[in-house]
Formats: structure tokens, sequence, C-alpha cells
């Protein structure tokens, strides 16, 4: 029995899960104890339910996992509020119990799993259809049991949240305060993937960058609780012209970028890519949004706004100095009128 001890107790050192952990521990305590069913149980107070997660049977009593019991009736609320941990007598006890009726139990041990805080938040219990005297040494290790099992619960717990602030912050990191639009670092990202997939199957991908024209003219004469109110005016118009068909993101400078896959057929993907900065263009005030496009391509089409892409870098530069040609244009259309009015 010792060597068997043994190799459990080393599976429960080397446990990398709660399952992991449990089922030598029932295993342990099945040995020290000879009950014939031994099992670790999650109570929710809510709704009045003990639910059977983790079970080891060896005998006529059968305890299966899954089996969900109202709380009233079970023997380890009887247990909790009346500090009974081991009953070797259970009809005389508990002869009101449905339960223990049913399964014909008449010995029952146990010890309550406990959060941090202490609140009860499950069980480990044995039962027997047999009268039995649990020893001292098997009642300390039900204890211990359930003790170690706690630990693991609450640092199972611990983890998942570090995991999910990990995961907050991470998210964070790809997000623009100001805009709540993805940030530089995201589009990055997403337009690497997109021309990852543009250069295994020949398709088409539009990079399109969106300057308000004069934003920082606004923050220096207007103050930047207006330029930020304007800022995000247009994120949300912005955002609601770019749909689901890209990626919109704030990247600084009162400059947007969007990047969208499109056609696989050129005419088509150079159609799609003008229609994109006119529709960024026409949800906000046209006369103070410059839009340009740049598409990318991986055959050698004549002419157009075309250009080969091989890098994220280069993808948003072309689009970029696509944006100047369009500014300069602009100006010298407008002959120096104003280039922004906000009210």
């Amino acid at each position: 029995m010792d060597e068997l001890l043994e190799r459990l107790s080393q599976k429960v050192v080397a446990a990398q899960n709660l399952e992991g952990l449990v089922r030598p521990l029932l295993e342990m305590l099945g040995i020290l104890t000879g009950l014939e069913s031994t099992y670790l149980t999650s109570i929710d107070f809510s709704r009045e339910v003990q639910t059977v997660l983790y079970s080891r049977n060896e005998g006529r009593a059968q305890v299966l996992e899954g089996l969900q019991v109202q709380w009233f009736d079970t023997l380890c609320k009887r247990s909790l509020e009346s500090g009974r941990r081991v009953v070797s007598n259970v009809k005389e006890i508990w002869g009101d119990s449905r339960a223990a009726a049913d399964l014909e139990i008449r010995t029952y041990a146990s010890a309550p799993v406990c959060a941090e805080n202490g609140a009860v938040i499950g069980t480990i219990c044995g039962i027997s259809r047999e009268s039995l005297e649990i020893s001292s040494r098997a009642r300390s290790a039900l204890n211990v049991f359930a003790k170690l099992i706690s630990e693991h619960i609450e640092r199972e717990r611990l983890i998942e949240q570090l995991t999910l602030a990990n995961e907050h912050l991470a998210r964070r990191a790809l997000i623009d305060d100001m805009t709540g639009l993805p940030n530089r670092r995201a589009m990055h990202e997403e337009l690497g993937r997109m021309l990852a997939n543009s250069s295994s199957d020949q398709s088409y991908v539009a990079v399109c960058i969106v300057d308000l024209e004069g934003f920082k003219a606004l923050n220096d004469q207007r103050g930047h609780a207006v330029g930020d109110q304007f800022l995000q005016a247009c994120a949300d118009r912005l955002l609601a012209a770019a749909s689901d068909s890209g990626q919109l993101a704030y990247i600084g400078g009162g400059r947007f970028a969007f990047a969208g896959s499109v056609s696989d057929e050129f005419a088509q993907a150079s159609v799609q890519a003008e229609a994109i900065a006119e529709r960024l263009s026409r949800a906000t005030a046209g006369d103070y949004v410059l839009p340009s496009v740049s598409l990318n391509y991986s055959g050698a089409p004549a002419g157009g706004v075309a250009v080969r892409f091989l890098t994220v870098a280069q993808a948003l530069d072309q689009a970029d100095q696509q944006m100047y040609r369009v500014k300069r244009a602009r100006a010298a259309a407008r002959a120096g009128k104003s280039a922004w009015a906000f009210e």
C-alpha cells in the first residue's frame, strides 16, 4: 500500500491542472479510508445545487461524475451545518436524507473546499454502504487533501486573472485611447497579414490614408478640446463608412489608415479601391478630409494607382505619398482658401 501511495503522491506533485491533482487524491483517500466512493463536488449556492466534478468508485455505491443534486437534501449540507465530518451511522443520524437512503449510505466523510476568503465552494467526500471506522490518520489526510485542492483552485483562479489582465493589456496596446480605433501598431499587424495572403493567392490589397487637413491648425487655434472633439467625430463617421470591409486605424497626427482586401482582378480592384477612398471622404466634411488610395499588385498591370508592396512600411509609405500628391493638387486648386472649418 505504501508503494501505491508513493506513486499517487508523485502524481499529485506533478499535477498541472485540477483533474490531475484530484484523481490521485481520491485514490489515496479511498485507500486510507476504505470508502467505496470518493469524490469532489462543487456547490452553487445561488442555485442551491451540488455537482459531482470527479469521482472514484470501487464498490456497490456509485457516485457518477456530473451528478447534480439539490443542496437541501445532501449529506454535505448536514455535515457543514452540524460540524460532523465523519458519520458511521448515517441512517440513524440523518435518516431524513433521501439521497442517503437511495444509495444505502452508512458511512460518510467529508471536508469543505474553501476559497481564499473562507467561503465554501465545494467538498471532498467519501461514502460506503458498510459501517466503517475512519482512522485519525485518514481524517487528517481528508483535511489536508481539501486544503491542497483549495490552494490549487485559488492558484488557477489567480493564473486566470493574470491571463485576462495580460490579454486586456495586449488589447489596450493595440488601441488608440482618444478614438477607440486600432492604432498604428495594430494596423501594421493586420496589414502584414493581408499582404501575406495577397502574396500567396495573387490578390489585391487597398491601402488608404485619410488626412484631416488643417488638423494641427485647428488644435493650435481652437484648442485641444475642440481638436479632440473633431477627431472623435471623424473617427466615428469613418468607422461607420469603413464597415466590415477592412480595418480602419488612427495612426496619429490627424491621420487615419484603412486597409482592406479587394477583388483579385486588377480593374475591379482599382474601382473598389477608389470607391473606398470616396466613401471615406463622404463620411466627413469632404472639404476638410484628404483621402488617398494605393493598390498593391502581384502581377504588372500598367498605369492606375497600383504599386508593388513588399512590406507594410512600403504599403503605408506609398499611400502616404499618394496623399501628399492629392494635398498638393488640392492646395493649388483652392488657391489658399481655408483648409478647415469646424464649429
